[in-house]
């Protein structure tokens, strides 16, 4: 028998490198060891978009009408920058070695191409060190001008993900290492203002509900907190910090074209933050920079905040409302 769920787990704030896949791949292989080594961490949330990049203040060259061929040549290379998530990449293959050798379960925003065609996603992807991709996400509903390069997720992959951890063993015992499970699932940036998506996770008992983001308002943090109180589960946000620097020196950095550039500028600002069931701050929100936060969480922390509140069960009225989720697109 497992006495505790204590997890040391960690969110980071980092950004894409300018649409480089292998730099990228290098930069995060770098912040997951340090996350792993300095501070212990088995589980790690990377943002939104993290491998192929968020094109803030891009667009594409499309209005209603019309595209232009510099858009067409901007979608080129982003589309180039995404990955494949089947079986033989390379850059798949590299995510599982990290996670592996690391012995850290990953959390990690892509933007997913298909092996053959020219669609794009915005995903997720749960990576286990055991048992490589284990599971994804892609984003339902891509927000506002995002519709023009990435496609909608279908019901697939709604359900949340089940992993094990292994703990040192009690000293009340003669056991080593114990292993226990928790229960994970991620929704992208705008997708936690879906309520009927959050209650689907609920519903499957979502212990750890990952937020990979770059929404760096503040009112972002009100949300988080919610989120946590409603679900009284762990919520990890994880939001990407940029400068103009950290974008190809042709890509736009503001919505007046005309506005000089400044290397140093702050394109996405972060606000990354751990919260627990209670709506407690764990660790966070960080601001002005790059970095990791983490924080340990016991797990049985969900269940001792469900004494008064349990939104899909004994605080739900099944009687008057029903939420009915279509498991087949």
């Amino acid at each position: 028998m497992v006495l505790h769920r204590k997890l040391k787990v960690a969110v980071i704030q980092a950004c894409t490198v300018a649409y480089r896949l292998d730099e990228t791949l290098d930069k995060l292989e770098q912040l997951v060891r340090q996350a792993a080594s300095q501070d212990g961490s088995k589980l790690v949330v990377f943002p939104e978009a993290f491998i192929g990049g968020y094109p803030r203040y891009s667009n594409f060259g499309a209005v209603i009408g019309s595209r232009t061929s510099e858009g067409r040549e901007e979608f080129l290379r982003y589309h180039q920058a995404a990955i494949v998530l089947d079986r033989n990449s390379p850059a798949l293959l590299r995510l599982e070695s990290i996670s592996r050798d690391t012995s850290t379960f990953l959390i990690l925003g892509v933007i997913e191409r298909e092996e053959r065609g020219g669609t794009l996603y915005c995903t997720v992807v749960f990576i286990s060190p055991k048992h490589g991709l284990v599971g994804k996400h892609r984003k339902l509903q891509p927000t506002a001008s995002e519709r023009i390069v990435w496609a909608r997720g279908d019901a697939t992959d709604v359900n949340v993900v089940e992993a094990s951890f292994d703990v040192p063993g009690s000293e009340d015992t003669q056991v080593t290492s114990e292993t226990f499970r928790a229960t994970i699932s991620a929704a992208i940036c705008w997708e936690n203002y879906m309520p009927l998506l959050r209650t689907h996770y609920y519903n499957q008992k979502t212990e750890i509900y990952c937020a990979p983001t770059v929404d760096s308002r503040q009112v972002w943090q009100s949300t988080m907190t919610h989120i946590a109180l409603e679900g009284r589960c762990f919520v990890l946000s994880a939001c990407q910090f940029a400068r103009q620097k950290d974008y190809p020196e042709d890509h736009p950095v503001d919505v007046d074209p005309l506005k000089a550039r400044d290397p140093e500028a702050v394109m996405i600002g972060g606000g990354s933050v751990i919260v627990g069931p209670l709506g407690d701050i764990l660790a966070g929100p960080l601001l002005d920079g790059e970095g990791i936060l983490s924080a340990e969480i016991d797990l049985d922390d969900c269940i001792r905040g469900k004494l008064d509140l349990d939104v899909v069960g004994h605080y739900a009225r099944n009687d008057l409302f029903e939420l009915v989720v279509k498991t087949t697109s």
